[in-house]
């Protein structure tokens, strides 16, 4: 084997706010890449993209129009260079409504599991709250932007009407279906897959729907602590009684929804309905999401790096093939065989 002196070494920029850079950009993570032959390189959003290359990918979690012009003007200069993940396809990802409809854009054999999504419905005024539109309590409202700001966050099991008072449109109303108290939140990175279990609110029963509150308030739903306040009540139940679902089944899931949305980086989370013990739900898709939380997480990244920086070079060589007139019409479509990692 080449020493790393001989070896290709590769160039992924990484653009991200400082906590994500905190969390993610570990050096566990950084190690392992550098021995696959991929250095890890800061974007300084102060300066220009462009002036910082070259890359062979730039992965970024930054928003707004500035961040967009130099992004197309780094593409402009650097065309073979992968980007991930497109502005307008992460975007998608910041309606709760629009987020939830490229499940019903799979198309996955429905067989021994099937899946789908909770009911729900858009509130953009208080009026309008008086009516749920045919859901039925309990029901999750969530904020319509899902931006991954705290207040993108907060969101409540509302048990009643009583509750229903309490919120503020623009908001989604979810309805809340009995899940045992058990998430499953499967990371997509590219091809690779792994999803893990975690605790969630606990089924709700007929008696609860009479809460004279009307309402709790809770964060992200698998970040829930064990006890309630004053320890009242468990918020789950024995994660050792439910068992994962088919890793087949969840690899269908990823593949679609990637097809879909047209991105790589990006987790979604799942609950399985008690009523229907084999149809599972997707309840939530955020971009870019904790990937360090995830066992692991350093060799999926790094295999996912290397996949990507890879297929660009593949890319490029049959780019300058094609322009040499030896691969005529072969650039193209090894370029488009993957495009959900171009920008």
């Amino acid at each position: 084997m080449a020493d790393d002196g001989e070896k290709r070494r590769y160039r992924v920029g990484y653009a991200l706010a400082p906590k994500k850079q905190e969390s993610f950009i570990q050096q566990s993570l950084v190690d392992r890449a550098k021995e696959r032959g991929i250095d890890l390189v800061r974007i300084d959003a102060g300066r220009p993209l462009a002036e910082q290359g070259p890359f062979d990918c730039v992965i970024h979690k930054l928003y707004g129009e500035e961040w967009r012009n130099q992004l197309r003007e780094f593409v402009e200069k650097y065309p073979r260079a992968a980007v991930i993940d497109s502005p307008e396809a992460i975007e998608r990802l910041h309606n709760r409504i629009s987020m939830l409809q490229a499940v019903s854009e799979l198309q996955i054999p429905q067989e021994s599991e099937t899946f789908g999504i909770p009911k729900q419905i858009v509130i953009y005024d208080a009026e309008t709250l008086e009516s749920l539109a045919g859901l039925e309590f309990p029901v999750i409202a969530k904020p319509l932007v899902a931006d991954g700001s705290a207040k993108s966050h907060k969101m409540s099991l509302v048990f009643n009407p009583t509750g229903l008072a309490k919120l503020r449109p623009p908001l989604v109303l979810q309805e809340f279906v009995n899940h045992d108290g058990v998430i499953f939140k499967a990371f997509v990175a590219g091809d690779h897959v792994r999803y893990v279990k975690r605790k969630s609110l606990p089924n709700v029963s007929a008696e609860k729907l009479g809460n004279p509150v009307g309402s709790l308030s809770f964060s992200q739903v698998s970040n829930m602590t064990e006890r309630r306040r004053g320890g009242e009540e468990e918020y789950y139940e024995d994660l050792r009684e439910s068992a994962m679902p088919p890793l087949s089944f969840m690899e269908e899931m990823a593949r679609g929804l990637r097809r879909a949305l047209g991105l790589n980086l990006f987790n979604f989370d799942v609950i399985r309905d008690v009523r229907v013990g084999n149809r599972y739900l997707v309840i939530d898709i955020n971009y870019f999401p904790g990937y360090a939380k995830m066992p692991g997480y350093e060799a999926v990244l790094t295999d996912f790096f290397w996949d990507v920086v890879r297929q660009a070079e593949l890319r490029s060589a049959a780019h300058d093939a094609a322009a040499e007139g030896s691969a005529a019409g072969n650039g193209d479509r090894l370029c488009n065989s993957d495009g959900h990692v171009s920008f």
